[in-house]
């Protein structure tokens, strides 16, 4: 055997080992790669699933949003009132610690009057808002 044969033959051994090796690995990441699509594809059927529950759910709490709308809405609307009532007392107490000052300096009866007008007011107000309940029935 001439040199130039021996290190032909060297070669092929060699690129016959390279060649399986290579097959090896390429068998280890074809399988590798079905594992990994069958874990992708079961994740995708999960989150499929997920995402229909998390519209469902959506859908629900946007009814119950809905439904809850007229009482924030009532909530508000009360706030408001209460609003007003408050300054409503604020001048009723300013007119009536100005008429107690005045009666203090000497001017009686400006307390009384001005509690009859508001006694007045008031009346005046329910007998209105009791009739137009009466006429919208």
């Amino acid at each position: 055997m001439a040199p130039g044969q021996l290190a032909l033959i060297i070669f092929a051994v060699a690129f016959l080992l390279l060649v399986l090796f290579i097959g090896i690995f390429l068998l280890r990441l074809t399988r590798s790669l079905d594992i990994i699509t069958t874990d992708v594809d079961s994740i995708a059927r999960s989150s499929n699933e997920i995402l229909g529950n998390a519209n469902t759910l959506l859908n629900d709490v946007n009814g119950k949003v809905k439904v809850l709308d007229p009482t924030v809405q009532a909530v508000a609307d009360l706030s408001v009132t209460v609003s007003q009532l408050n300054a409503s007392v604020q001048n009723v107490t300013n007119k009536f610690s100005t008429a107690k000052a005045a009666t203090s300096f000497g001017a009686s009866g400006v307390a009384t009057a001005v509690a009859r007008q508001a006694a007045k007011t008031a009346m005046h107000k329910y007998k209105t808002r009791k009739s137009s309940k009466k006429e919208t029935k």
